[in-house]
């Protein structure tokens, strides 16, 4: 990480941001839903890395003892549901998601995978049934549709996936979460374009994001905030509080800019 501090611009992941001329403020669009329970539940928690592969016995053998010190553990019964789905024991997997959701109505992992259990089997209706009382239940939760979402990407679940990153977004289409997570699915899939047009609007929405910026780098686009024309090379700005002016974060031809709402000088309308 390089910083010019006197030049007001400091770069990460080779891109370049302004300092001391901007504060910004996050607004929090997350809301929690109240969750109830039928026949199969509910979700919210959980991160969906599950990292290194585990061979089948040995997370089976962990599950089992897991279980046995503590039956009420939803995660061993969703990983013993995982074991008995790669083994093709539908019934014993869909009992196992079953009360793992029961226990936790939040787990989004059982619930993406109850939907995938149903749409691999000769049953796909009951998958599409699952996935759409799931997505309904977050309708109104931008936070809770985004954790779904990774779940279904996770279990390769694309359609599902983008449907409720969507929903994410028409709940709150100002959010830099769901435009920046919008951002690294599209990028998980390959598609470069569509995963410029959500960082970039994520990048805007909130610019302190290091991971969107270093994103955006590797995918050709400046993030840069223009010197203030009357501060000349190697001058030292020690602050901006005289500065009053509002500013705004736009994109032209693939260069990210702060430019002044209003002039110095002007007066902002009332």
């Amino acid at each position: 990480m390089a910083g010019k501090i006197a030049g007001k611009k400091f770069g990460i992941g080779g891109c370049t941001f302004g300092h001391g001329i901007l504060s910004f403020v996050t607004l929090s669009l997350f809301s929690l839903c109240m969750l109830t329970l039928i026949g199969c539940n509910e979700q919210t928690n959980v991160a969906v890395d599950r990292g290194p592969s585990i061979p089948p016995d040995a997370r089976k053998a962990e599950a089992l003892r897991e279980l046995d010190r503590k039956f009420e553990n939803p995660q061993a019964h969703f990983d013993m549901g995982q074991v008995y789905q790669a083994e093709g024991l539908t019934q014993k997997a869909e009992y196992h998601y079953n009360v793992a959701l029961s226990f936790d109505p939040a787990h989004v992992q059982a619930q993406a995978a109850m939907v995938k259990l149903f749409l691999n089997s000769v049953n796909p209706a009951k998958g599409k049934t699952y996935a759409d009382v799931y997505i309904n239940r977050v309708s109104s939760s931008p936070s809770q549709s985004v954790k779904l979402a990774k779940a279904f990407q996770a279990e390769q679940l694309d359609e599902y996936a983008l449907a409720t990153y969507q929903q994410a977004l028409r709940i709150a289409p100002d959010s830099a979460i769901v435009s920046r997570e919008l951002g690294f699915y599209y990028l998980a899939r390959n598609d470069k374009d569509r995963a410029k047009e959500y960082f970039v609007r994520s990048f805007q929405f909130d610019p302190s994001q290091p991971d969107v910026a270093n994103e955006l780098g590797r995918l050709g686009v400046e993030v840069r905030i223009p010197r203030s024309p009357e501060v000349e090379e190697g001058t030292t700005v020690q602050s901006d509080q005289d500065d009053d002016r509002e500013w705004r974060i736009v994109a032209k031809h693939g260069l990210i800019q702060v430019e002044p709402i209003v002039q110095k000088g002007e007066k902002k309308n009332e």
